[in-house]
């Protein structure tokens, strides 16, 4: 039956396209950086407040796909620039906050947080599902991947492109948002590991804060 959905739609090679995006989840890239060093520095409820940031993201990212929004955005230098940019120095914002801020200053100072405290670097966890979100959505290089990967699986004459284009978007989010919810259980128990007291925590802090500085310097360098 689900077979029979998925010819209908146009979709094919449906094995290949699981097993495409399960070598895309476990290979190193900004969102891992993002969601481990979230784990690592803040605990498992950062974490987890990060991934499901991500998660709004890449379904943002599949209705941009399905509706031609991405393929506006990948045509157009200026647009194409400018969520390039954009996203750089966000992630230089978030970076510098955690090496310089208020949070790294309190770290310090403090006894070191549980693992399930996400305000731990002074974000709440409304701010740590949009700044998930928004780290996800500005980076340029997942436009291109949505825009470019999808299309391989779904037939150039279908009826149904953007039903397609969903569905494949929904599994998508399903296999990363389980491969994150791992990775932020991993991370955070290492994090519990090494953490000794708040001198521990405020380092590990910064060593992420300066990570993020260097993702947003990678995105500000990438092109096309």
């Amino acid at each position: 039956m689900i077979g029979t959905m998925f010819e209908l739609l146009g979709i094919h090679s449906f094995p290949l396209f699981v097993g495409a995006v399960l070598l895309l989840d476990i290979t190193p890239g900004p969102d891992t950086a993002y969601i481990v060093g979230r784990s690592l520095a803040q605990g498992r409820s950062a974490g987890m407040l990060s991934v499901l940031g991500i998660t709004f993201g890449c379904m943002l990212h599949s209705l941009a796909c399905a509706f031609g929004l991405s393929a506006l955005i990948a045509a157009s230098d200026t647009a194409f620039s400018a969520i390039k940019y954009a996203g750089a120095v966000y992630l230089m914002y978030l970076g510098l906050r955690m090496l310089f801020g208020r949070g790294a200053e309190a770290e310090s100072k403090q006894a070191a947080p549980e693992p399930t405290a996400p305000m731990a670097a002074g974000f709440s966890g409304r701010q740590l599902v949009m700044q998930g979100f928004v780290t996800n959505v500005l980076n340029p290089k997942v436009v291109l991947f949505f825009l470019s990967f999808f299309p391989q699986f779904v037939d150039a004459g279908s009826a149904n492109k953007k039903t397609a284009f969903l569905v494949l978007g929904l599994v998508f989010v399903l296999i990363s948002t389980a491969w994150n919810v791992l990775l932020v259980r991993v991370a955070a128990n290492i994090a519990t590991r090494m953490a000794g007291g708040s001198r521990v925590k405020a380092w590990l802090n910064r060593v992420v804060g300066a990570a993020f500085v260097g993702l947003g310097v990678k995105v500000a360098l990438a092109s096309r």
